[in-house]
This record gives C-alpha cells, sequence and structure tokens, in this order.
C-alpha cells in the first residue's frame, strides 16, 4: 500500500543522448514507490531532439510525464518543477538531472531515512565531472562560509530529497528566476534550522551529449553569485 506520493523531478536541456536511459532507470524507481507517484522530466526549451524523445517515453513509462517549457536556465526550471510538484501533491519530492551524472541504485537510503530528516541532500565524494566543476564548488563552499556564515559541504547537489513541507516553507524566499535554486535553497535550509542530513554519492562524468557550461560561463555565474548572495544575505 502506497503511503508517500513521491514526484522525482529533472529538468533537460539537450539531452537527447541521455533522455531514455535517464528516464527508464529513475521510472523504475518510482513505480516501486507506488502508482501515484511521478517522475517528470521538464524539457527547457531544447533544441535538439529531447521533447520527441520525451513524448515517444510517455508512451512505454505510464508513471512518467513530459513538460515542456520555454527555455530559463537550470535555476529557474528547478523552481518551476519544485512548484509543479507542490500542486500536484506530492509529500516528497526528488531533484537530479537528466544528464545520467547520478545513480538510481543510491536513493533507497535517502528515501529510507525520508522519516527522520526534512531534508536530506547528496555530498558528490570523488566527483569525476571535470576540475572546473570541482573547483567551483570549493569556492561556492568558500563564499558561503564567508557570506552566510555557515559550513555546507555541498550546497549545489542535484541529488535532494525534500519533504512538501520543508520546500513549501522556504520556496518562495527564493527570487524567480533565480539562477542558483539549489544553492540558496541549502542555505535556507541550513540557517532555518531544518533538519538536514548530508550522504555520500556517486558523481560520474555526463554519459552522453555536450556539456553546455563551460568555464568562462561557470567564472560569470559564480561572479554573479557572489553579489547576489550579499543582496540576499
Amino acid at each position: 500500500m502506497e503511503t508517500d506520493i513521491l514526484y522525482i523531478v529533472m529538468p533537460a536541456y539537450n539531452e537527447e543522448a541521455n533522455i531514455g536511459t535517464v528516464a527508464r532507470e529513475w521510472h523504475n524507481v518510482v513505480s516501486k514507490i507506488g502508482p501515484s507517484s511521478r517522475l517528470v522530466i521538464f524539457n527547457d526549451g531544447s533544441k535538439d531532439r529531447t521533447l520527441e524523445c520525451l513524448r515517444q517515453l510517455e508512451i512505454e513509462l505510464p508513471q512518467l510525464i513530459g513538460v515542456d517549457k520555454p527555455n530559463s536556465g537550470h535555476g529557474a526550471t528547478v523552481q518551476y518543477a519544485y512548484r509543479y510538484a507542490l500542486e500536484k501533491g506530492a509529500d516528497y519530492i526528488f531533484q537530479t538531472d537528466s544528464d545520467g551524472q547520478t545513480l538510481p541504485q543510491e536513493f533507497n537510503d535517502f528515501w529510507d531515512k525520508r522519516e527522520a530528516y526534512d531534508v536530506i541532500i547528496g555530498h558528490r565524494k570523488g566527483r569525476q565531472d571535470g576540475f572546473s566543476r570541482v573547483f567551483v564548488t570549493k569556492v561556492l563552499k568558500w563564499v558561503i562560509r564567508i557570506i552566510f556564515k555557515e559550513k555546507i559541504i555541498d550546497a549545489n547537489t542535484p541529488y535532494r530529497l525534500m519533504s512538501r513541507d520543508i520546500l513549501d516553507k522556504y520556496l518562495d524566499t527564493i527570487p524567480k528566476e533565480y539562477n542558483l535554486s539549489n544553492v540558496l535553497l541549502t542555505v535556507r535550509f541550513v540557517k532555518g534550522k531544518a533538519n538536514v542530513l548530508f550522504l555520500p554519492i556517486t558523481f560520474r562524468p555526463r554519459q552522453g551529449g555536450t556539456n553546455s557550461i563551460n568555464f568562462k560561463r561557470i567564472t560569470k555565474i559564480g561572479k554573479q553569485a557572489v553579489k547576489d548572495f550579499r543582496q540576499l544575505r
């Protein structure tokens, strides 16, 4: 008997190379939770065949929903996804990305601990996604400690399970269209004394396709983040 409804949400931008494998793997997770749980993939204005692939996958996977939306970037799409899940009545919302870097096999440990914590966030230990991204994460950790006076091991991980109550409480404190929504949400959770657990997870290289964020763009996002954090503090 299904007791808790889980919505797994993920943004997708130009992910035709990965979307089939990722959707099937994560659909297995929601189907085991119960018939009312859903995997919702948000096509963020992709320019490739991501949307077409999603429509075909919906025929194959009964608990998959593909949502098409104009391009707004990762942070804004994540916020859109969270609001969608809350409106649909999810008890728990889990967010990950559609590039195949995370493992569905590690989800059970999060789900089994859901009643003991408000939020469970993955800690990317031994990352395999390149020096530039690891470097940015380390810098981000330092910036958060300086500006917000909080020591957070991994604030931006796209592998997080949240209760509807805690997400509903803090989601509206994040500016709409904000690029680093997950980072700021994590800070809000920690500063608000939510019961947060960080669990180590595997973080693989992108499994296919091309990364849309290069080092130059990462640097630009980082500089803007520092300005935004100062204002939002």
